[in-house]
């Protein structure tokens, strides 16, 4: 972690927990815009199916990190049959499928961790967008310059309006029109095609859950999201002036439970350093996740 967390280094640990553990699977859902395939990891066999999914942004790149430290720790419990943050592991992964997305924005990601050098199939796209800036560590958006969690079909016109941003840039262009961005596509055919009971979306940085979208969530939502912010000391927040977002539209399709969880605080990116500390306080976060 101290240099990062690249597409690579999760790909390889995806590696070794299916070697690991035979009851990790990897799936392919899609490909990111340069070609990237994007990961979802399966663990548990219990009816209830809940989704976690991180790197949305791609200067959030340490959720992802995050999230697969999780995944290896719960499916090492599940395995040994020990207790993980004194929770019986195996009876929950019978009640619970866990799938996880631990990067949407690979290619993000790789552009805020690694610069961008002038054989980039992107390159002048890129560095225009940026403003001619060859620092691209406050990247948000995909390799594309489209904002993911402005791409979904719940109130999209209102959040175009709303961003004001007409064209590619680091952040907040919800792109030409819904859905228009692999990455963001290849998550919604994902969720529709698994049916999910709950949604976790894990981004930086406040502290903070949102649990609500324009009274579409379900009556008990909000105490779901008191339950998430006891065990983890994050604050459920009731959010407004905001549409377009995974978890928006996770809730407007299904009426379910869709949260966004942000992680950590300070200024994006989170350092590595503060990895061991922000884990402490979301690890019980996700496990009561697995509980929704």
């Amino acid at each position: 972690m101290d240099n990062g967390y690249r597409y690579t280094d999760m790909i390889e640990e995806c590696r070794t927990l299916v070697s690991a553990f035979p009851f990790v699977e990897a799936h392919r859902i899609g490909w990111s815009v340069l070609g990237r395939p994007l990961i979802a990891l399966r663990c548990g066999c219990g009816p209830k199916r809940i989704h976690m999914n991180a790197s949305f942004h791609a200067n959030e790149w340490i959720t992802s990190a995050l999230l697969m430290r999780f995944v290896s720790e719960l499916s090492e419990s599940y395995r040994s049959g020990k207790k993980l943050g004194g929770q019986d592991v195996s009876g929950l992964c019978r009640e619970t499928t866990l799938w996880a997305v631990p990067m949407v924005n690979p290619d993000g990601a790789e552009l805020v961790q690694c610069g961008l050098c002038e054989s980039h199939p992107l390159y002048r796209e890129l560095l225009a967008w940026n403003g001619g800036i060859t620092d691209f560590s406050g990247w948000k958006a995909n390799i594309r310059g489209v904002d993911l969690n402005d791409q979904y079909p719940a109130f999209w016109e209102e959040e175009c309006k709303r961003r004001g941003v007409n064209g590619p840039g680091p952040r907040d262009y919800p792109g030409p029109y819904p859905l228009s961005e692999p990455e963001a596509a290849a998550l919604a055919m994902f969720t529709e095609r698994l049916d999910f009971h709950a949604v976790v979306a894990l981004h930086t940085q406040g502290r903070e859950i949102y649990w609500n979208y324009r009274d579409f969530e379900p009556p008990n939502a909000e105490l779901l999201a008191r339950k998430l912010g006891s065990v983890s000391g994050y604050k459920p927040v009731k959010l407004s002036g905001s549409d377009a977002g995974y978890k928006d539209w996770f809730i407007y399709r299904y009426r379910r439970p869709g949260f966004t969880v942000e992680a950590g605080y300070g200024e994006n990116p989170l350092p590595p350093r503060s990895f061991d500390s922000i884990y402490a306080e979301l690890r019980p976060l996700l496990l009561e996740s697995l509980r929704l």
